[in-house]
Order: C-alpha cells, then sequence, then structure tokens
C-alpha cells in the first residue's frame, strides 16, 4: 500500500508522527490535499484543521494556527506555531482537546470565515472519533 509518512511539529516538540493514506492541509490559498507520490513544494498555511486519513481508513485531526508545509513524494513535515492533536480515549479527554483546539483557532480569529470553518472542522473531527 502507498503511504506518505507526515510529522506535525511545534516549537514545544512533536505533536504527530505517522504514516498516512492522505492529508488534507489548510494552505493559504485554500485547503489542499496531499497524495503519496506528490510533487515537493514547500507552502505557508493558515489557521485550520490537518485532516489526516490513515492507512486503516479512520481520520485524525490537527488543529493549527499557522506555519508551512514541506512536502515531498515520500514525507509531509508541517512546522506549525502552536497545534493541538485532537484526540482523547474518554468522552472527558476528548472535550478537553476539544476545548484547547478551539482556543488555539480563536487566538488567531482575525479571519471570521477561516475561524468559524476551523471550529466547524474541530466539532466534525470530534464526531468522527
Amino acid at each position: 500500500m502507498n503511504t506518505i509518512h507526515l510529522e506535525i511539529v511545534t516549537p514545544e516538540g512533536l505533536i504527530f508522527s505517522n504514516d498516512t493514506k492522505m492529508v488534507v492541509l489548510p494552505g493559504s490559498e485554500g485547503e489542499f490535499g496531499v497524495l503519496p507520490g506528490h510533487a515537493s513544494l514547500v507552502s505557508l498555511l493558515r489557521v485550520g484543521v490537518v485532516d489526516i486519513e490513515n492507512v486503516d481508513g479512520t481520520h485524525d485531526a490537527v488543529a493549527i494556527d499557522w506555519g508551512y508545509a514541506k512536502i515531498d513524494e515520500n514525507k509531509i513535515v508541517v512546522l506549525a506555531d502552536g497545534a493541538v492533536y485532537v484526540s482523547g480515549n474518554t468522552e472527558s479527554e476528548l472535550a478537553q482537546s476539544i476545548e484547547k483546539a478551539k482556543e488555539l483557532v480563536s487566538s488567531m480569529s482575525d479571519r471570521n470565515g477561516i475561524f468559524a470553518t476551523a471550529l466547524s472542522r474541530i466539532e466534525n473531527a470530534a464526531r468522527a472519533k
């Protein structure tokens, strides 16, 4: 199976590292998907949600405030100023990570449309869990 490795890194450390089927990134000009074998590029990222399709077909979500993505055929490296991995083993843990993601996104809410879209994506990602 073709996979592409994703790493999301902040100044605090590694947030996510795994092989994936596909990743959707919040680019500065709009969302874009990355599949294995993608052409090399570097992109500015805006506030939003990194939608990760795992090898088993499940999805993960990481909210970011802004950053850069370096993409090549086999690997995506996201360098973000801030990021929150939306996850949890219990309802309480999941609610707590959603709240942290909303706080991160709202700190960058200078564009109301982007802010509303990012909040919607965070809540949808949580419902999918």
